[in-house]
């Protein structure tokens, strides 16, 4: 191929023209976004006063520090506030832009609350669209920082409250196209913008100073005449603890920001081949401890945390929800460097825990992160209370979830996996990808004593309905031969003998094996056999 021979001359009269006309309109641009940049920093002391960063300070901190960002669209809106172009502010109510988090590439968006406490400016809605298409078409990540004041009412157009719809609908496209969702919660996510919140896979919330709700306390007591502060109407610790509506409970801007880097590195988007050796380090505790952390008696209290952190690299745990169905314990960590999540439980699973693992398996589907399931539960909870709380509907919710699951899922009876929790904890007929045993684990329909008192209950009834008399000899009889008959098969002794696992371990091997069997999951996933219409025949 022939090079271009150039004949540009750097010193004509027309090059210099052009030159300084290309430079005075680079100015101008400039100048333009600097303006923005400028209205935004006024509000700094404001800021300060609250104990919050500016938008860009939060931006800068989310970004990995010396890489690209391109800034998109940050003449948006130009001049449709105000006509004279030298005092419009551009940029639509909306920092966004194609960046790096963790190392994984995203579209990052984050209000502009420095300008009008966020209220969406003119053309930031269609800012916003586009933003959301680009992800979309080139599937990145979304990351939100919110901080917003919603619509203007003074300026309230209908076709931009219809077109408004695109916004959700293109944040639950993103969740079911696989790309997560994160938003970072700084402040108020209010009305429609709550959505913003509400349609996010993962969502960090700022202690005091989030706030979400459908209705504002002004709009609240026009509509309904109700009175309630922000905190409790939608405030943080509400939602972290109540409404489940958020995930994870930061103290301030700087912990928000950096929870949000680490699930961005927890969900390992980048998908390395199966084969990649990955640096990481030995958990800090001592593996020894597992032998003594499980109690002989399930129905003594235990941590399970305590048994992440001794199979978990450098025993770092990211935990989900952690305010939320407490009792149910979900959350990130890595084996050798590869990620898998977690679903354990200190207790019996109540509407709550329930709903947050849901929630949970459907983020590690979606980020094709495996699931370990640590089984030491006595059950889905029962009584009046969860019943009406919707205990049936969240555990079928669950058991779901469990079922059509489209990542490798790992199962350890650890403790006791009692009832409809072994199904909601992926238990042998549920067709997990490995099932493994502690030799202290225990399975059955329910506990031997639980067993014995139920059917006592019901025969004395029988008694009393046959005869008006109960006979306590008989029904202490009935009683031992039924914790008998359920204590003979719920040890692994049984279960594993009818080959209810794939084998009982030793709890100090549970690392190397997780890690074993985490990397035949990965080959068999990397491995796309081609369709064929005939099986291999011999001649």
């Amino acid at each position: 191929m022939a090079s271009i021979q150039t004949t540009l001359s750097a010193s004509s009269e027309r090059f210099v023209a052009n030159r300084a006309g290309m430079l005075t309109l680079l100015e101008q641009v400039r100048e333009h976004q600097a303006r923005t940049v400028r209205k935004s920093a006024a509000a700094k002391a404001r800021f300060e006063a609250r104990g919050q960063l500016m938008p860009r300070e939060r931006l800068s901190l989310l970004l990995d520090p010396q890489t690209p960002f391109v800034e998109l669209s940050t003449l948006a809106g130009l001049g449709m506030d105000k006509p004279d172009l030298t005092q419009s502010v551009s940029g639509g109510g909306v920092i966004a832009g194609i960046g790096f988090v963790s190392g994984i590439r995203c579209m990052v968006s984050a209000s502009d609350s420095g300008i009008d406490a966020g209220a969406l400016q003119p053309m930031g809605l269609d800012k916003q669209l586009r933003m959301q298409e680009i992800a979309l078409e080139n599937r990145l990540p979304y990351v939100q920082l919110v901080e917003s004041a919603g619509a203007n009412l003074m300026s309230y157009r209908v076709e931009e409250f219809v077109r408004g719809g695109h916004l959700f609908r293109n944040l639950a496209r993103m969740s079911a196209a696989g790309l997560p969702v994160l938003t970072v919660t700084h402040g108020s996510s209010t009305a429609g913008g709550a959505y913003q919140t509400g349609l996010s896979d993962y969502v960090v919330m700022v202690r005091g100073r989030s706030r979400a709700f459908l209705a504002g306390p002004p709009l609240l007591m026009a509509a309904t005449g109700e009175v309630a502060s922000e905190e409790e109407l939608g405030g943080a610790e509400m939602h972290t603890t109540v409404s489940g509506l958020g995930d994870y409970l930061a103290e301030d801007d700087r912990d928000a920001i950096r929870i949000a880097r680490e699930i961005l590195a927890q969900i390992d988007w980048r998908q390395e081949p199966a084969e990649t050796r990955r640096d990481f380090r030995p958990p800090r505790c001592d593996r020894e401890e597992l032998l003594g952390i499980m109690p002989m008696d399930h129905r003594q209290p235990v941590d399970m945390r305590e048994v992440i952190a001794r199979i978990a690299d450098d025993s770092d745990f990211l935990e989900f929800s952690a305010g939320y169905g407490s009792e149910t314990v979900c959350g990130h960590f890595k084996i050798e460097g590869w990620p898998i999540g977690v679903i354990t439980n200190n207790g019996p699973i109540d509407p709550a825990g329930a709903a947050k693992a849901t929630h949970f398996i459907q983020a590690c589907c979606q980020a094709r992160t495996p699931l370990l399931y640590l089984n030491n539960t006595t059950g889905f909870i029962v009584g009046r209370r969860y019943e009406e709380a919707g205990i049936i509907k969240s555990g079928s919710q669950m058991i779901q979830a469990v079922t059509n699951a489209t990542v490798p899922q790992i199962t350890l009876y650890c403790g006791a996996s009692f009832g409809a929790g072994n199904y909601g904890m992926c238990g042998r007929g549920f067709h997990p990808r490995f099932c493994f045993s502690w030799p202290n684990a225990k399975t059955a329909v329910m506990g031997a004593e639980q067993a014995a008192r139920t059917m006592a209950i019901v025969t004395e009834g029988a008694m009393r309905r046959k005869t008006g008399n109960v006979d306590h000899a008989a029904l202490d009889a009935q009683q031992r031969r039924i914790v008998e008959l359920f204590e003979s098969q719920t040890s692994v002794f049984t279960t594993s003998a009818l080959m209810l696992d794939d084998g009982v371990i030793d709890p100090r091997d549970t690392r190397e094996l997780l890690a074993m069997v985490m990397a035949v999951c990965r080959e068999a996933d990397a491995r796309t056999p081609r369709p064929m219409q005939f099986s291999v025949a011999r001649p």
